[in-house]
């Protein structure tokens, strides 16, 4: 049996992974990993943690059974991974959890806003049974631009072809091979935003895509085209994005993320208590111009947020627990070269 610490999780989330690892002894400690707690954890063996528990040499040295940490995110910066490889402690992380959730989320905004489906029901809610200014348009025939063609833009691109749209695509690294068999054109940047009747944004945030979407972008798009961003509020100059809804350039947008949203590492974050006491997205979103105008949709970067999705991050969490403990440890981020 290993001694097992989990740090960070909900009672519901505890019990799920206490059943994936039911022969081993569990402990869950609330909050995060801190000085304050840490002692708890002496005699752990296995570390289950979150973003905000941050390991370093000082919480190592009070850590003298530690094999293995299993932080249940995708990133691991709050991790000395070097000083965990020096000690001969294993790091695996979450590598992907989200695609499909998101991707269908993307598909939820097209359609809300090509079916017109926000103002319909807030008009019949009020009695009204009108139809006027309701007429919205067929995705079939639609070209759809994906800017992004990782996980999430691969899944998006299926599930906008089995509505009939014509499937384009641009990353710096595209697999042409991926995007011929889901029947996507790979094309340059400059003939996505030319061509996309919709434009999607599946792109990471980096100093390089930083605005990519900006008035110079958005003058070369069609007149009328429909912004979607489920990725990074980063992505998108928001100034220039109200300029071209005001215009006409872009007819409506839906948007997952804000630019003005606060430092989001990854998704799961948002359901943090720790992280709810650092930002206040609603006072963020309610200042915001884009939230009240018609042909926007805001969503508050739920994404990702699907039962399931959180599901596949405890399932790999346990998957990688019980991996390390068979000799053969998977999704390492950092461990000793022997044990790779």
């Amino acid at each position: 049996m290993a001694k097992i610490v989990h740090f960070e999780l909900e009672k519901w989330e505890y019990k799920y992974l206490a059943s994936k690892l039911s022969h081993h002894e569990m402990t869950c400690i609330d909050g995060h990993l801190s000085s304050s707690n840490i002692s708890q954890a002496f005699d752990a063996e296995i570390l289950s943690v979150f973003i905000y528990s941050k390991i370093g040499k000082k919480e190592l040295d009070l850590l003298p059974n530690l094999k293995m940490i299993a932080t249940r995110s995708t990133g691991f910066d709050h991790i000395d991974v070097a000083e965990c490889s020096s000690r001969g402690i294993v790091v695996s992380n979450v590598p992907e959890y989200g695609s499909k959730t998101v991707a269908e989320h993307t598909l939820a905004l097209i359609l809300a806003i090509s079916k017109k489906l926000i103002p319909s029901v807030e008009r019949t809610r009020r009695g009204d049974f009108s139809l006027n200014g309701l007429r919205g348009f067929d995705l079939e025939g639609k070209t759809l631009g994906i800017i992004g063609f990782g996980r999430i833009g691969q899944h998006t691109a299926k599930l906008a072809k089995a509505f009939g749209m014509n499937v384009i695509a641009y990353s710096p690294h595209i697999d042409s091979a991926i995007a011929s068999k889901l029947g996507c054109k790979p094309v340059s940047l400059d003939e996505l935003l030319a061509s996309s009747d919709i434009i999607s944004l599946h792109a990471p945030l980096t100093k390089e895509t930083y605005h990519m979407i900006n008035s110079e972008t958005i003058k070369k798009m069609k007149d009328g085209t429909i912004l979607i961003n489920t990725a990074r509020g980063g992505l998108v100059d928001a100034k220039a994005l109200v300029a071209a809804l005001d215009s006409g350039k872009i007819a409506a947008a839906g948007l997952d993320v804000l630019e003005e949203e606060c430092n989001i590492k990854e998704e799961a974050q948002l359901l943090s208590p720790h992280f709810a006491g650092e930002c206040d997205l609603k006072t963020v979103l309610a200042n915001h111009i884009l939230l009240n105008r018609q042909n926007v949709i805001v969503t508050p970067h739920n994404a990702f947020n699907s039962t399931e999705a959180l599901q596949r991050i405890l399932d790999t969490t346990a998957q990688n627990i019980a991996s390390f403990l068979n000799g053969q440890p998977i999704n390492v981020v950092s461990a000793p070269k022997s044990a790779v």
